[in-house]
């Protein structure tokens, strides 16, 4: 018998069950000896043999608690745990300090969901041996591995994350050479969040199994978390070399190369996933997400719908299909998305913003204003725990009730410091060791995803080709769509380089516009469609300003200067940006006096307008158009007989919507005209058949408003308290019309009113537009550029001098 145990021990099983069965030849009622054989067997998974040995030893000895015990684990492992109970619980009347019936019981009762008596199981043997390593793993593995029963409440009744963790600690010093325990005590340290520890743990285990894929998946997941993509992707691409079907890790991988912007490479780790394992659903998920950034809607629906149907209850996977379903014009599903992530997760501000955002494109009233209030109280109560519950800051500057410049910089801030939290954690401030020796020229770059034919372009392509370029060299990088156009041509031949960073990951591109050694970064975006705020994260310029893409604070200390006027921005409103005000003379915003209009203007009937009447306009986004601005407008219509409001038809929603507000308010539906998207030429043309257009409140017409100025239609404005409110406002000011800027919708609706009853009046006004247009500032790109490139220099020459960026205004001679 000693002999036998002694091979048990080594792992020399076939040896030692040779000898129990000549041990039971000669003495076959040797209960002990059928207990040993019945151990052999369950070791060689031989678990029905198993079991008739064990059963056999307790016909020779009912009492036998070790036979009873070791034949629930027979049981067990053929997976009947309801007879395996039974037999744990027959050993422990029969012995009661029996540790490994306790823990055996424990492990078959968290089997059948029994999680709580499951935890004092194990506690009870852990208290019988205190070395119980399988015990203690146990106990730790049932908090880390399932949630506690409802009804649970005290320390007594469910394990806590410090004693889950006591026991892997305890479980790792008993064995410190033991890799298997050195990973358990490193994943619930990373579930504690204690990552240095978790780090450093899991650097042990790989010490004692340097093949050992898991950890190195584990060491990946944590160095993601501490903020350090590229090591970790290093781990991952490590653990799929030593499992290459290791279906975790191939997921891991592609979802860390998406969030650094590599998508061709995230694509493919994607689709390896789920060829190991189909039902994957981060890897659905991340393969929509790289298929949407690469612009293939369809592919990334596709994907998300997918993701949805494996995970009904997961609000990403809805998010993601609402955003694209939005982007495919289907606005009513993407609506129906974002009401059920809110049905699932009623506190998720990112999706209440967003459906607030969806509903206003659709002119869908009746639930804006509480579902508005709701999106400012969650802003203001300033204490998101999650990135679900952050507002997106473009969408909070456009709400239908007006927010003030501190609520806008505390949703902003808040997007900045928690959404962006991963970038900034990999930040290597690569500007911070370049030098600012004396230059010959400064390097200028612009970051957009709009070089194409899109509104920014529209309104800034003349300043590119402006620069002086004897003092500044003038950089694109450009990660929007390619496209063969007359503005993208135009676009590439104004720049000294223009660098197409499309498919380039958000490091990378930081990196790349470092080594060029750009001085100033000008990001064009902000936090609108597109946008790619990480690369600015990273810091790859020494001064980065926000201008043009975004009418407001980016709320983030990655960027240093915001290009304002003190119209839009008066100095006092320094406290509620980020960035340091700095104040062009004139209008903050570039136009460009190059605009083509078509020579041919179409007639009212090719408009779709009636042949008679005054023609009120409004051509802006039908987000900006609120019920209490609509209401002033129908009254307007009812005012002045046989006039129409002409519109831009943005989406069969809107159109619908506003026509049933219409009649609602008296008006006929016919009345309302909706102008369909033209090349911009043929649209801008078709102003000269409008007679006055006609403002939004609170956020303002920007590039719309320019297009009505430019082709000598007045526009009559309301400013409010915020930059987005008052851009129209500083468009005419610039070009000498401010008696068109009002305060309130009352002298809104009363100046409107005098203007479409009074044609000499409105005649003056036109006439007066037309020619400040040729005379004014508003539209000279050249003496814009010459004011804003004494803005660079200023920027320039502060940092050369060591000071922290300060704000300045830039006055004219």
């Amino acid at each position: 018998m000693a002999i036998a145990l002694q091979h048990c021990q080594a792992g020399r099983f076939e040896a030692a069950e040779q000898i129990f069965r000549q041990i039971l030849q000669v003495r076959p009622d040797y209960a002990v000896a059928h207990n040993n054989l019945g151990n052999v067997l369950q070791e060689k998974r031989r678990l029905e043999e198993a079991a008739a040995c064990y059963r056999r030893a307790l016909e020779l000895r009912p009492d036998y608690a070790r036979a009873h015990s070791n034949l629930g684990g027979a049981l067990q492992a053929q997976g009947k745990l309801d007879e395996a109970v039974r037999c744990y619980q027959r050993a422990l009347e029969l012995t009661p300090d029996l540790a490994e019936a306790h823990h055996n019981l424990g492990v078959a009762f968290q089997g059948q969901g029994r999680s709580e008596q499951a935890a004092a199981c194990y506690r009870r043997a852990i208290q019988i041996r205190p070395d119980y390593i399988d015990a203690l793993n146990g106990l730790g593995n049932l908090w880390r591995d399932q949630q506690p029963p409802q009804g649970t409440a005290t320390v007594a009744d469910w394990p806590t994350a410090e004693e889950a963790l006591a026991c892997f600690r305890r479980a790792a010093a008993i064995r410190p050479d033991d890799a298997g325990a050195q990973n358990n005590l490193a994943s619930a340290l990373w579930s504690q969040g204690k990552l240095d520890d978790a780090v450093a743990c899991l650097r042990r285990v790989l010490e004692l199994a340097p093949e050992r894929a898991e950890a190195h998946n584990t060491l990946g997941i944590a160095l993601r978390d501490q903020g350090k993509p590229d090591e970790a992707i290093a781990c991952y691409q490590r653990a799929v070399q030593l499992k290459p079907d290791y279906a975790e890790a191939h997921s891991n991988l592609g979802a860390a190369l998406h969030a650094l912007g590599r998508l061709d490479e995230a694509i493919a780790c994607c689709r390896r996933t789920l060829q190991l394992n189909p039902a994957c659903i981060e890897a659905h998920g991340n393969l929509g997400a790289a298929f949407y950034e690469q612009g293939k809607l369809e592919d990334a629906i596709a994907c998300y719908r997918r993701t949805v149907d494996l995970a009904p209850d997961r609000t990403e996977a809805q998010f993601n299909l609402g955003i694209a379903l939005h982007r495919q014009g289907k606005l009513d599903e993407a609506v129906d998305c974002f009401r059920r992530i809110l049905q699932l997760d009623p506190d998720c501000l990112t999706a209440l913003g967003t459906q607030v955002h969806y509903l206003q494109h659709m002119c869908r009233w009746e639930e804006l204003q509480r579902l508005s209030q709701r999106v400012i109280e969650g802003v203001d109560n300033d204490a998101p725990s999650t990135v679900t519950a952050l507002v997106p800051p473009f969408f909070f500057l456009a709400l239908p009730r007006a927010t003030t410049a501190g609520q806008q910089l505390r949703c902003s801030r808040q997007w900045a410091e928690r959404r962006l939290k991963a970038a900034a954690a990999s930040v290597r401030n690569r500007a911070s060791n370049r030098s600012a020796n004396v230059k010959s020229k400064v390097t200028i770059a612009y970051l957009s995803a709009d070089f194409h034919s899109h509104a920014t372009a529209s309104l800034i392509a003349e300043l590119f080709e402006r620069h002086d370029r004897g003092r500044f060299a003038i950089v694109a990088y450009s990660y929007g769509p390619e496209e063969r156009s007359p503005m993208r041509r135009r676009l590439v031949d104004a720049f000294d380089r223009f660098v197409d960073v499309k498919d380039t990951s958000f490091a990378e591109t930081a990196a790349r516009i470092s080594a060029d050694g750009v001085d100033i970064l000008v990001d064009l975006k902000g936090y609108t469609t597109d946008a790619r705020p990480p690369i600015l994260v990273h810091r790859p310029a020494p001064i980065q300003v926000n201008y043009l893409g975004y009418p407001g604070t980016m709320g983030a200390s990655f960027m240093d200067y915001i290009l304002v006027d003190d119209f839009i921005v008066p100095p006092q409103q320094q406290p509620f940006f980020a960035e340091q005000l700095v104040h062009l003379p004139g209008c903050y915003q570039v136009n460009d006096g190059q605009r083509e209009i078509s020579p041919r203007t179409p007639s009212r009937a090719e408009c779709g307008l009636p042949a008679e009447g005054f023609v009120f306009c409004c051509f802006n986004n039908n987000y900006k158009i609120t019920a209490e601005v609509f209401g002033v407008w129908m009254k307007l219509l009812l005012a002045v007989p046989g006039s129409v409001l002409w519109l831009l038809e943005d989406n069969r929603f809107a159109a619908g919507s506003l026509r049933q507000e219409a009649a609602a308010r008296g008006v006929a539906a016919e009345r309302l005209i909706f102008a369909p998207r033209l090349h911009r030429a043929e649209h801008l043309a078709r102003h000269r058949a409008a007679d006055l257009f006609l403002d939004t409140l609170p956020v303002n017409a920007h590039t719309t408003a320019s297009d009505a100025l430019w082709t000598g239609c007045p526009v009559l404005t309301i400013a409010g308290e915020t930059f987005v409110s008052r851009v129209a406002g500083s468009l005419l000011r610039s070009i000498g019309l401010p008696e068109l800027i009002t305060t309130s919708l009352d002298d809104y609706e009363h100046l409107a009113l005098r203007l479409a009853n009074d044609a000499a009046l409105l005649a003056e006004l036109r006439s007066r537009l037309i020619s400040n247009r040729a005379t004014s500032s508003l539209f000279d790109a050249g003496r814009f550029a010459r004011n804003l490139e004494k803005a660079y220099l200023t920027m320039w020459e502060t940092h050369r001098s060591g000071r922290p960026p300060q704000g300045f205004a830039v006055s004219e001679p």
